[in-house]
C-alpha cells in the first residue's frame, strides 16, 4: 500500500541535537558488535567451550535489563541530558578496566567489564531512542528512528573492522603445535599475549566516550517538561504498560528479534569457518560484509517507508528471513553463508520500527516504556546461550532454528500490526 508522507522527518530547530545523539547511535554500534569477536578471540586465549563463551553476551545484555529501569527513573526525574552523559562516563569506566583484567588475566573480570560497559550503553539507548522519536511529528517517528540507527550498524562496520584487524592475531595452532609449545613453556605466555590483544580498542573507546560527554554537557538539548507529579508516579506507568496488549506484543517481539540478531552474529564466523572454511581473520571480514548489508537494509528501508507503510515492510522482511534461516539449517556450506550473511539486509529495519511503533501514544508513559523495551535486549543474554546449548548437542546450522522461530513470531506481529 502506498502512503504519502508530507511531513518534515526531522524539525530543523532540533537538527543540531539529532545529529549529536545520532552520533551515539554509531559509538554503541562499535563495542556491541566487538562481542562477537570477543567470543572467538576468548574461546582461544582462556580455552573456552562455545557455551562458556556464550557468556560474554549473556552477561551484556543482563546488564541491559538490569539498568534499563533505573536509568529511566533517572531521565524521568532528571531529565535526558543528564542520563546521557551518566552513561557515557559510566561506559568509559568499563572500558579502561579492560586493562587491569587483561593483566589479571581473568575472564570472570572481563565480564564484570562487560557488564560495566553495558550498563552505560543502557542509559544511552533507555534515552536516546525516545529522544529521537520525539523531534518532530509522530507520523514520521519509524522513519527518523530507522535514520538515526542506520549509523548504528556503521559503528558495528567499525568495530568489527577493529576487532579483526587488533584483536585477532591470525594464529590459529594446532593441537599439535599447542602440545608442543606447552612442553617448552611457551604456549602460556602466548595465550597471554592473545589476552592483551584486547585493550587497546577498549581504551580508545573510554576516551571517545569522554569526550563525547564533554559535548553533551555542552550544548542545550530540549527536554520533555516532566512534573513533579509525573515523576512521582513511575510505578503507576509501569503497571498501565504491563496491562497494554499492544505493548506488550511488542515488547515480546523486540525480545525474539533481538536474540536473533545477536545470536546470528555471535557465531556467525563459528559458522563461515565451519560450513565455508574461512580463516578468523576472513570470517571476521565477512562479518562485516554482514554488518554492511545491516547498514544497506536499514538505509533503503528508511526510503521504502516513504511509499509502504514500515510494518507492513517489515512483515514481507521477516518472511524473507524464514526462507533464509531455513536455507542455512537445511544447506550449510557457501550457499548457506551467503543466506545467513542476507538476513542482516532484512533484519535491518525490525528493531526500530517495532520499538518506534510500540511507544506511539503513550504520552507520559514513553520513558518508562523506553525502558521496558530495552529490557527485552534480554532476549540477547537468553537466545545465545540457548544456541551454544544446541551447537554443542548438534552443530552451529541446527541453532539458527531458533532466529528462524523468532522471524516467524515478528511475522505474525507485523500482520496484527498492519491489520
Amino acid at each position: 500500500m502506498m502512503i504519502e508522507n508530507k511531513t518534515k522527518m526531522v524539525n530543523r530547530k532540533y537538527l543540531i541535537p539529532f545529529i549529536l545523539i545520532t552520533c551515539l547511535f554509531f559509538m554503541w554500534g562499535i563495542p556491541n558488535n566487538l562481542n562477537g569477536i570477543l567470543i572467538k578471540q576468548f574461546m582461544k586465549s582462556f580455552e573456552l567451550s562455545i557455551l562458556e563463551a556464550s557468556l560474554i553476551q549473556s552477561v551484556f545484555y543482563i546488564g541491559y535489563f538490569v539498568f534499563a529501569f533505573p536509568a529511566a527513573t533517572i531521565m524521568q526525574k532528571y531529565g535526558y541530558k543528564t542520563g546521557l552523559i551518566g552513561g557515557l562516563l559510566l561506559f568509559s569506566v568499563g572500558c579502561v578496566l579492560f586493562w587491569p583484567a587483561a593483566i589479571a588475566g581473568s575472564y570472570a573480570f572481563f565480564l564484570f567489564c562487560l557488564f560495566i560497559i553495558a550498563s552505560g550503553l543502557t542509559f544511552l539507548e533507555t534515552g536516546a531512542k525516545p529522544f529521537i522519536v520525539q523531534l518532530g511529528d509522530e507520523e514520521t517517528a519509524e522513519q527518523r528512528l530507522n535514520l538515526a540507527q542506520a549509523f548504528n550498524p556503521l559503528g558495528s562496520i567499525f568495530g568489527v573492522i577493529i576487532g579483526t584487524v587488533f584483536i585477532f592475531s591470525g594464529v590459529e595452532l594446532s593441537g599439535e603445535t599447542i602440545a608442543e609449545m606447552k612442553e617448552v613453556g611457551e604456549y602460556t605466555a602466548y595465550l597471554e599475549v592473545e589476552t592483551l590483544r584486547v585493550v587497546t580498542p577498549y581504551l580508545f573507546l573510554a576516551v571517545f566516550a569522554c569526550i563525547w560527554a564533554i559535548l553533551l554537557w555542552k550544548i542545550k538539548l530540549p527536554e520533555q517538561q516532566t512534573t513533579k507529579e509525573q515523576a512521582t508516579r513511575i510505578g503507576d506507568s509501569l503497571k498501565i504498560l504491563l496491562k497494554n496488549k499492544e505493548f506488550m506484543k511488542g515488547a515480546l517481539a523486540l525480545f525474539l528479534y533481538v536474540g536473533a540478531q545477536v545470536g546470528t552474529w555471535s557465531f556467525f564466523i563459528l559458522y563461515v569457518q565451519q560450513y565455508a572454511g574461512m580463516t578468523e581473520k576472513t570470517a571476521g571480514y565477512m562479518l562485516s560484509a554482514t554488518l554492511i548489508a545491516f547498514t544497506l537494509g536499514r538505509l533503503s528501508a528508511t526510503w521504502l517507508m516513504k511509499l509502504v507503510k514500515p510494518v507492513r515492510l517489515m512483515a514481507f522482511y521477516s518472511l524473507i528471513n524464514i526462507i533464509l534461516t531455513i536455507c542455512c539449517i537445511l544447506m550449510p556450506g557457501v550457499f548457506g553463508t551467503w543466506c545467513l550473511l542476507s538476513t542482516s539486509f532484512f533484519m535491518s529495519l525490525m528493531y526500530p520500527t517495532i520499538f518506534a511503533s510500540s511507544l506511539k501514544g503513550l504520552g507520559e508513559h514513553t520513558k518508562i516504556g523506553s525502558s521496558v523495551m530495552v529490557m527485552t535486549i534480554l532476549g540477547g543474554a537468553v537466545v545465545t546461550p540457548l544456541m551454544g546449548v544446541i551447537q554443542e548437542i548438534s552443530n552451529v546450522a541446527v541453532s539458527m532454528i531458533l532466529p528462524s522461530i523468532a522471524y516467524m513470531y515478528i511475522f505474525y506481529y507485523s500482520i496484527k500490526k498492519s491489520s
